[in-house]
């Protein structure tokens, strides 16, 4: 399928767009106007872009069915301050209640059951059932374009940061687990950022890893072996040497019973050596790799 996006509608341009780049964190922005009125809204075109100046961005877009702005938008522009509080999965039912239409003046914090807890340096509210507060002055708001579905990025510095210490770990880090994030995908699908869709990959190495392509030919062509099994073995900066004090009895038990028949050594030494990576355990897979002399 191929698509020229000056050629279809926009509504069937946003749907694929929102489908495809996804999952997208979620800016709970809190926001007041010139009364002080609050206002509370979604928004998933949003991330960090940098720490020193610590720079958040989210995108109150005009709505592409009629081209109209979001209060969010106008309160912004009337106060130049915003609170921007992440959403976990204890708070998405509430959240996407908050993203409702009402009418300017009704108050979100009430109608979708949240505290409004005062800010330290800014007049909008935080949300108190949000694990982490962005406190935020706007640097800047740049609109994209004038026609429906056209962004307006809202440039913000947080000037003050609440975390609640329930969601860090042993070394005061956010634990993944505990913070318990959800992330907007297209349609009506979120994702949640937890449990066994939390995974580690190893950073590239510092020292270059070899690369794919350095890759002894009968691991690169491997039947078995993946694209990000290929990625964790060529992140290594040379390829090992067999080990002599590495010892495996699942290793032992291949290399014994197929010994005479090398492909199908090579294609068990591949299946083991695939589980290992899945467990992170580089060198080990290497060490199995090696034994069939590949």
């Amino acid at each position: 399928m191929q698509i020229d996006p000056k050629s279809i509608k926009t509504s069937e341009l946003h749907a694929y767009l929102l489908g495809a780049i996804s999952p997208r964190p979620i800016c709970f922005a809190s926001t007041v106007n010139k009364e002080g009125v609050p206002n509370l809204s979604p928004f998933s075109f949003f991330n960090v872009f940098g720490s020193n100046p610590v720079t958040l961005i989210f995108s109150p877009a005009r709505r592409v069915r009629d081209n109209t702005v979001k209060h969010t938008l106008e309160n912004i522009q009337a106060t130049g301050q915003v609170v921007i509080n992440v959403v976990n999965y204890a708070m998405v039912q509430q959240t996407s209640l908050a993203s409702c239409e009402y009418p300017a003046g009704i108050n979100e914090f009430e109608k979708a059951g949240f505290t409004a807890l005062a800010s330290e340096k800014v007049r909008p509210f935080r949300v108190k059932e949000s694990p982490v507060q962005f406190e935020c002055v706007v640097r800047e708001v740049i609109a994209t374009g004038q026609e429906g579905g056209a962004g307006n990025l809202v440039i913000c510095e947080p000037v003050f940061i609440h975390i609640n210490e329930g969601v860090l770990d042993a070394q005061g880090k956010i634990d993944p687990h505990k913070i318990d994030l959800v992330a907007r995908m297209g349609g009506d699908y979120y994702c949640r950022a937890s449990g066994d869709a939390v995974f580690e990959v190893a950073k590239p190495n510092t020292q270059l890893g070899i690369g794919v392509d350095a890759l002894p030919l009968p691991i690169r062509q491997s039947n078995i072996l993946t694209g990000n099994n290929l990625g964790q073995l060529g992140n290594v900066h040379e390829i090992p040497v067999i080990d002599p004090a590495f010892e495996d009895d699942h290793l032992k038990q291949i290399v014994q019973y197929y010994s005479i028949t090398p492909d199908e050594m090579e294609k068990e030494l591949h299946t083991y050596a695939q589980r290992l990576l899945a467990q992170n355990k580089v060198q080990e897979a290497w060490q199995v790799l090696l034994s069939g002399n590949v």
